[in-house]
């Protein structure tokens, strides 16, 4: 949908990425769709790519054997605390610094259950299991990791024609190798999106752009930092709305 967003801006607006636009991120599977927006990827290796991606984090860790929560109303830090006392002879890590006290954890059953209670004696508004089909963004995904080395080494990746703020550095990047790497740790290291976007206010970014379906991220947003303007881009509306601001 990102990508078909970026043809229609493209095709009836004459949009070119690097002319209005300084930085691309995006969350989790996003950040491939951030990098074919920029032309680090092709379309079509993308979707290879996230097809081998897809079935790999599902295959990792039989159904059943891992879980993750949300935990709402802790910081970083407390809620880094909270994995580390329920982990014991577990997994439970920190999977996605989404928002300002909005946080997942991921990891064994067992391990997340344990999260869940103590979050909620360490003060959480909320501490839930979450419907996954599988513990992303954490070391149990260490298998998918290692398929997507294999995957990724056989695709081309070029300079984006801008910067990426990466997921597990919140930093920006532009070389291939090192986009490739970080794309690997990407399946077991936490989504540090929260520093991404304040990473980008700090750099500079007055305006963030949700290219795609929804408007999970613009949300997000308001609980990093409320003087960064965010908009969605997806509907025709939306669409219009844009290329006429430009």
């Amino acid at each position: 949908v990102s990508m078909a967003v970026m043809r229609v801006l493209e095709a009836e607006g004459g949009f070119k990425l690097e002319e209005h636009v300084k930085f691309v991120a995006g969350h989790s599977l996003g950040e491939y769709s951030a990098l074919t927006a920029a032309g680090a990827l092709s379309v079509a290796d993308c979707a290879r790519a996230l097809k081998i991606r897809g079935q790999a984090m599902q295959a990792a860790v039989p159904v059943g054997e891992g879980a993750m929560a949300a935990i709402l109303g802790l910081d970083i830090e407390t809620a880094t605390q909270v994995a580390q006392e329920a982990a014991g002879d577990d997994v439970c890590a920190p999977a996605n610094d989404n928002a300002v006290g909005q946080l997942v954890l991921s990891g064994s059953v067992a391990a997340i259950e344990r999260a869940v209670e103590i979050a909620k004696e360490k003060g959480a508004k909320k501490a839930m299991m979450l419907q996954v089909s599988a513990p992303f963004h954490c070391p149990l995904m260490q298998p998918a990791a290692d398929r997507m080395a294999e995957a990724l080494s056989a695709i081309t990746i070029t300079a984006p024609v801008v910067p990426l703020i990466a997921n597990v550095t919140a930093d920006l990047v532009e070389e291939p190798e090192e986009i490739r790497d970080l794309l690997v740790k990407q399946v077991t290291g936490m989504v540090r999106w929260r520093e991404s976007v304040l990473a980008l206010r700090d750099k500079g970014a007055k305006r963030l752009l949700e290219v795609g379906s929804g408007k999970v991220l613009t949300t997000m947003l308001k609980r990093i930092d409320k003087e960064v303007q965010g908009d969605p881009v997806g509907t025709p509306e939306q669409i219009d709305a844009f290329l006429k601001s430009l």
